[in-house]
């Protein structure tokens, strides 16, 4: 059965194409992510999807050699129609999948589920959807565990595209700044020595005796004028930056305790099935921070499913906010393999980076937390210290109270 159009399609695609993911080259942490959603449902298909006008495109995928279907043939068509986690047991006792060709055929789709790629704005891109030959079910933990992966795949996604325009932004401020810099020595220099020629003129024409009152005080008033002028000129020239400010954070006081256990209560059901120790003493005292709270909790969860994702089987983390040198989110306690090694967290020690999408390796979503926690001027330190794991910190600067 074909799937209805979503009622707000025209905006969804407009949110989709926003995003600049379509047709994008494949990406390590999406791979990862979509091996961990069948590694924990327990399947050997799972693919990440993307629903364009008339096509699904597979972002990512195990299990097939397939990279796009036609969008009448699409079971994620469906699934993009509600919010929750759609499970169909048994597709063939399903009637909006019993006909497809996919299911009829020998050795076809028998257990299909998936979870909405739902961006911050309420959109369903996609999904994260796991399938197997068989008829199966899904526990609840499984279930969780499949919606917080496909939270993580939006996330990622609208966090990349926000970093690109901050990268894009930052090199649009500096050829302002160079240019403004030009014109402003122009103006201060080039334009005023004229008028400060016939300034000296005037009064020159005055000790010879050859002064007209009536045409000096025309001459004077223009030049005052033009003075005037160039002063404006000058003031507006400090506001060019601002023209090509790019994407803005919508900061505002928040709470920054509050925030970290909303990101942890995002990713505790990953670590569940991955029998991995969460523990979140993120529940005391509130520590208010400026922040744009949606960029700032997608980048938490980021920090989050990476320390998890990490660790072994069975391994730990524990979240806690304090105040160090301000307000401050750590993440203790980490059992990575052979400590804090370079190709584990190598993102999170650059500085300034030009694009994060340049920085070679996987999780470029490190890269891209990092260059949203420098436009929030927060700190990033890490530690790895003998028999009590690794260390991330993420210092903030304090603001007054929210």
């Amino acid at each position: 059965m074909k799937a209805p159009l979503p009622s707000n399609e025209f905006d969804r695609l407009a949110a989709l194409y926003a995003l600049d993911v379509l047709d994008s080259p494949p990406d390590k942490d999406i791979d990862e992510i979509v091996c961990l959603a069948a590694s924990v449902c327990g399947v050997p298909m799972s693919l990440v999807t993307l629903i364009d006008a008339d096509r699904q495109w597979f972002k990512a995928g195990i299990g097939t050699d397939l990279t796009e279907t036609p969008r009448d043939l699409s079971f994620c068509a469906h699934a993009i129609l509600g919010r929750d986690v759609l499970v169909a047991p048994d597709v063939r006792e399903d009637p909006r999948f019993a006909d497809h060709p996919g299911v009829t055929a020998a050795g076809g789709v028998r257990f299909y589920a998936a979870a909405p790629l739902v961006t911050t704005s309420g959109h369903a891109l996609g999904t994260l959807c796991v399938v197997d030959s068989r008829p199966r079910r899904l526990g609840a933990e499984q279930r969780q565990a499949l919606h917080a992966l496909a939270g993580q795949v939006t996330a990622q996604f609208e966090l990349r595209r926000y970093a690109g325009m901050l990268a894009g932004t930052t090199a649009r401020l500096q050829d302002l700044e160079r240019r403004k810099d030009e014109l402003a020595g122009l103006v201060s220099g080039d334009l005023r020595a004229p008028l400060r020629l016939m300034d000296s003129y005037l009064e020159a024409l005055g000790r010879t005796g050859h002064h007209d009152p009536e045409l000096a005080g025309l001459v004077g008033r223009a030049c005052a004028a033009h003075v005037r002028g160039i002063r404006d000129l000058l003031g507006h020239l400090s506001c060019l930056a601002d023209a090509g400010a790019g994407p803005e954070l919508h900061m505002r006081p928040i709470d920054l305790t509050r925030l970290t256990q909303r990101a942890v209560d995002a990713v505790r059901p990953i670590a569940t099935t991955r029998k991995i120790g969460m523990l979140s003493h993120a529940g005391g005292a509130s520590l208010p921070v400026l922040a744009d709270p949606v960029r700032l909790e997608q980048v938490l969860m980021q920090l989050l499913f990476a320390a998890v994702k990490y660790a072994p089987t069975g391994g730990r983390v524990r979240v806690d906010t304090e105040v160090e040198s301000g307000p401050t989110v750590r993440v203790d306690d980490m059992d990575l393999p052979g400590g804090l090694r370079p190709d584990l967290f190598p993102h999170l020690y650059y500085g300034a980076i030009a694009n994060p999408m340049d920085v070679p390796g996987p999780d470029q979503g490190l890269a891209v937390a990092k260059r949203v926690l420098d436009a929030h001027h927060a700190t990033v330190a890490l530690s790895d210290r003998p028999g009590d794991g690794t260390s991330v910190h993420v210092t903030f600067p304090f603001v007054e109270r929210v």
